[in-house]
């Protein structure tokens, strides 16, 4: 059932007039997909779009749709709002079960509220569970016979890595190490802080992920921006909207890459062996600004938040602005459509769906603040000599009911040990599992 929030007074009539009043995109949504995305001029407004899909849930007997040759089935169900994975060398899945943190500063004046109540309507709303789940298959039938509880009383954990004999876990505000051995199904050992993560009472993207590099000397991580574009003050932004490289050997952070505004999910591509993110870009210049994107990430590299979106595209909301580092932005690789919201990221590697093979999977969160809307599936973008080429595919549709409720909305994806590709669904609780519909499992 969906959850029901009321603005008082005046701040609910301002939301009825936003959302009656929007109109929507008279443009193909493919415009905004691809290395040369179409970029209008910017729509800005006092209050933004809000059209937002009402988490709903799955009926019963009801399934995504998968792309023909694929079947989807269940891997795991009656989980609490599961937002990553992490597929360990044993073939045990881990996910994060987690939702945002306190951030009381966040949810300030009647945007704030809006905000607050957008995030309720679209399922984000239950007090974080703060656990990560172990998800065990035991007769290699595509469902998951096992669940314990592997980790416990973290703090909106997100992403996950293992080095060795050691788990990292990136909780909003610091990346933890924990004892792990192979087999295991719990740990009850204390973790270690490694390093603090920019969090507090503002934290507006919460989130932080981390990848290991191959030779595993080296963590990756995601940290977002503290606000849509610098709205708070730029003084909120430091250490923020950036990708940080810790060396494990000196304990040393650095920022590897910076100017991203709501970096998530990573990984490295295997045939150039470049690492890769997916972005969530700004919002309310209108339903076709500005595009969510895939980049390789470059060291030392400025993609352009707040100043300037997609290469010298200047965002006249940011003031003072930085004319030197809008001089040095560079553009991102792939546009992948106008809030998308993606955040899942994975190269496929494996034999069992040889058709996806090097290239990117993504899970579109789905959006709030286009008409109408946009994501709410999982793609795949094709690579060539480790660049993207062509248009996407789809993968996983089916997540948003005909009258425009979210049965779902798909996050972290992962491939299993098996080459099927596993998907986080945070709104439907449950991880869906994809693989050639010729192969023999039980749904």
């Amino acid at each position: 059932m969906p959850i029901r929030f009321f603005l008082p007074g005046a701040g609910f009539a301002l939301l009825f007039a936003v959302t009656g009043c929007t109109m929507p995109s008279k443009s193909p949504l493919t415009d905004s997909y691809g290395s040369k995305p179409h970029l209008p001029k910017p729509k800005s407004s006092l209050l933004p779009t809000v059209n937002i899909a009402p988490a709903e849930g799955w009926p019963e007997g009801k399934l995504p749709t998968a792309a023909a040759g694929l079947k989807v089935q269940a891997f795991a169900k009656e989980l609490q709002h599961p937002r990553w994975l992490y597929v360990l060398p044993n073939g045990d899945v881990l996910v994060a079960e987690t939702d945002a943190p306190p951030k009381p500063q966040d949810s300030k004046g009647i945007k704030g509220k809006i905000m607050k109540w957008v995030m309720q309507r679209a399922g984000s709303s239950y007090p974080s569970a703060n656990r990560i789940s172990l998800l065990r298959d035991t007769n290699a039938d595509g469902v998951a016979e096992q669940k314990t509880v592997f980790l416990q009383n973290l703090n909106s954990p997100f992403g996950m890595a293992l080095v060795g004999n050691m788990l990292y876990v990136a909780n909003t505000d610091a990346l933890m190490r924990f004892p792990y051995q192979s087999g295991t199904t719990q740990i009850t050992a204390a973790g270690t802080k490694v390093l603090d993560l920019p969090a507090g009472r503002l934290n507006h993207h919460w989130t932080k992920n981390v990848i290991a590099s191959p030779a595993g000397s080296k963590l990756y991580i995601t940290v977002g921006s503290n606000s849509n574009v610098a709205e708070n003050g730029l003084d909120q932004e430091q250490g923020r909207a950036l990708i940080m490289e810790f060396d494990l050997a000196s304990a040393q952070a650095r920022p590897f890459a910076t100017g991203l505004r709501n970096p998530n999910g990573m990984d490295w591509q295997p045939q150039s062996g470049t690492l890769w993110t997916v972005v969530n870009e700004r919002d309310e210049l209108g339903n076709d600004l500005v595009p969510d994107y895939l980049t390789s990430v470059k060291e030392g590299a400025f993609y352009g938040w707040p100043y300037n979106y997609y290469g010298q595209h200047v965002d006249t909301r940011v003031k003072p602005q930085n004319p030197t580092l809008v001089a040095r932005a560079i553009p991102p690789d792939y546009a992948l459509g106008n809030h998308t919201a993606s955040l899942g990221l994975v190269f496929y590697r494996s034999d069992l769906l040889p058709q996806y093979r090097n290239g990117a999977l993504i899970g579109q969160h789905g959006s709030w603040n286009r008409k109408p809307h946009s994501g709410y599936k999982v793609i795949f973008v094709p690579f060539q000599n480790g660049q993207p080429m062509g248009q996407p595919q789809d993968v996983l549709t089916g997540f948003l009911s005909d009258q425009g409720k979210a049965y779902g909305r798909p996050v972290g994806v992962a491939v299993d040990s098996s080459g099927a590709i596993l998907v986080a669904d945070d709104v439907g609780d449950v991880i869906w599992r994809v693989s050639p519909s010729n192969t023999t499992t039980k749904q």
